[in-house]
C-alpha cells in the first residue's frame, strides 16, 4: 500500500485530500493529513468576524471528525523536519515514511525576527486569532489602532474596525503603516487610488515608506500586525530553491522532486516569465493538480503540467465597496463586493457553514 502524506489543511491541502478520496475509495491508499490545529480555517472571511460579525463557528472545519468520514489519518501536530532524500517527515513527536509527500502548509505572519512585536501584536492566521482579537475589542478600551502593512490583509482588518467601531459610536483613530511607498503595491494605480480614497472617506490614516519597530506616543495602543508572509519554519530549512518568502520553487507540474510535490501558498510557480501570487484560486487548482499527479505516477502515466486560470482578485472594504479585475474587466462598487460574498460562500466547508455565514451577512452584526 503506498503512503502519500499531506502537509497543511488549507485550500490546497483540503483540495489533494477531495482528489486522493476519489481515488483511494477504489485504490487503496494509506493517506495522512498533517496539520498543527485540530480545524481548517476559512481565511477569507477572517476580518468580517470584527465588522460583520461572522460567526467564527461558520469559518472552521474539524479535521478529525473528516479523517472518519472520508477514512484517512490526521494528525494534529506541527511539522518539524523533512528528509526528501530519505522520504521522511518528522513531527514534534514522530517521523514518518512516504513514497510520495505534498507540502501544502500555507503561510503564516512574518514578524521579522522583532520578538517584542511578535509578543505584543495581534495577527490574523485563523479563527482563533479572530476570536482573540474580536474578544479584546469587546474587552478593552484602545486609544488608537495601528495596522501594520497595506496590502489586502491590511485593508481589510481596517475597513471592518472602521465599521465596528462606528456600530458602538467609538470615534479613534485608525492608522494603517506601510514600509513600501504605496498600498497594494503590485496591483495597478487605479485600484490603488480607489481603496485610497475610500480609506480616506472612512476616516483611516494611510502612512507609507513607514515601518514600526516598537508603538509609542500611546497609552493603550492595538497593534494589529499584517506586513507580510513567510512560510513554516520546516520549509525555510530545507535545501531547495525558494523566493524571499521561503516559497519552494516548483517545475511544471508543481514537483518538487520525483516523490515531493509543493502547492498553494507554499509553492512558488513560474508562469509566462511571472510567478503566481498568493490566491485561494491557485491553491485550489494546484492541490488538485498535485494529486492528480501523483496518481499518474502511480500509474505510469505522464503528468500533467500545471495551466493556471486567472479568474481575477477582488479588494473587498468593508464599506460595502470593492475594486477588482474579474476575468479582465475592472470593476468597483458593490457588484465586486457581492461577488467575492457568493465565492466566499460557494467555496466555504459544508451547507451548516454557507448557510450560517449567509445569515450572518445578511444580520450584519
Amino acid at each position: 500500500m503506498k503512503k502519500i502524506v499531506i502537509i497543511g489543511a488549507g485550500f490546497a491541502g483540503l483540495a489533494a485530500l477531495s482528489r486522493f478520496y476519489n481515488y483511494h475509495k477504489r485504490q487503496g491508499l494509506e493517506i495522512t493529513l498533517i496539520n498543527a490545529k485540530q480545524q481548517s480555517s476559512f481565511l477569507p472571511l477572517l476580518p468580517d468576524c470584527l465588522g460583520r460579525g461572522i460567526r467564527q463557528e461558520y469559518l472552521v472545519l474539524d479535521l478529525a471528525a473528516l479523517s472518519h468520514k472520508k477514512n484517512f489519518n490526521f494528525i494534529k501536530d506541527k511539522v518539524t523536519a523533512l528528509e526528501l532524500a530519505k522520504k521522511e517527515v518528522s513531527t514534534s513527536v514522530l517521523t514518518l515514511n512516504y513514497d510520495f509527500l505534498i507540502i501544502a502548509s500555507g503561510s503564516e505572519t512574518n514578524f521579522y525576527g522583532n520578538a517584542e512585536i511578535e509578543k505584543n501584536a495581534f495577527k490574523l492566521d485563523d479563527v482563533q486569532d479572530a476570536a482573540y482579537l474580536r474578544q479584546a475589542l469587546d474587552e478593552k478600551d484602545y486609544d488608537a489602532y495601528l495596522v501594520a502593512g497595506g496590502g489586502y490583509t491590511g485593508i481589510e482588518v481596517a475597513t471592518n474596525l472602521r465599521v465596528y467601531l462606528n456600530k458602538r459610536k467609538i470615534h479613534k483613530k485608525i492608522i494603517i503603516v506601510e514600509r513600501s511607498s504605496s498600498i497594494l503595491g503590485a496591483l495597478p494605480e487605479w485600484m490603488q487610488d480607489y481603496v485610497l480614497a475610500n480609506l480616506k472617506k472612512s476616516g483611516i490614516e494611510v502612512f507609507t515608506d513607514t515601518s514600526i519597530e516598537k508603538v509609542t506616543g500611546f497609552s493603550r495602543p492595538m497593534l494589529i500586525w499584517a506586513a507580510g508572509v513567510r512560510t513554516c519554519d520546516f520549509i525555510q530549512d530545507l535545501k531547495v530553491e525558494k523566493n524571499t518568502q521561503g516559497r519552494i520553487k516548483t517545475d511544471a507540474c508543481l514537483r518538487v522532486n520525483a516523490s515531493c510535490f509543493a502547492a498553494g501558498d507554499a509553492a512558488y510557480f513560474s508562469y509566462k516569465n511571472n510567478f503566481l501570487r498568493m490566491a485561494v484560486q491557485f491553491a485550489i487548482m494546484q492541490g488538485g493538480c498535485a494529486a492528480e499527479n501523483i496518481i499518474r505516477s502511480l500509474n505510469g502515466k505522464n503528468l500533467l503540467s500545471y495551466k493556471p486560470v486567472d479568474l481575477g482578485l477582488i479588494i473587498p472594504l468593508a464599506n460595502n465597496k470593492a475594486c477588482g479585475i474579474i476575468l479582465g474587466v475592472r470593476m468597483q462598487g458593490w457588484l465586486p463586493l457581492l461577488l467575492h460574498y457568493i465565492m466566499c460562500i460557494y467555496r466555504a466547508y459544508g451547507f451548516k457553514n454557507k448557510l450560517g455565514i449567509l445569515k450572518d451577512l445578511l444580520a450584519g452584526k
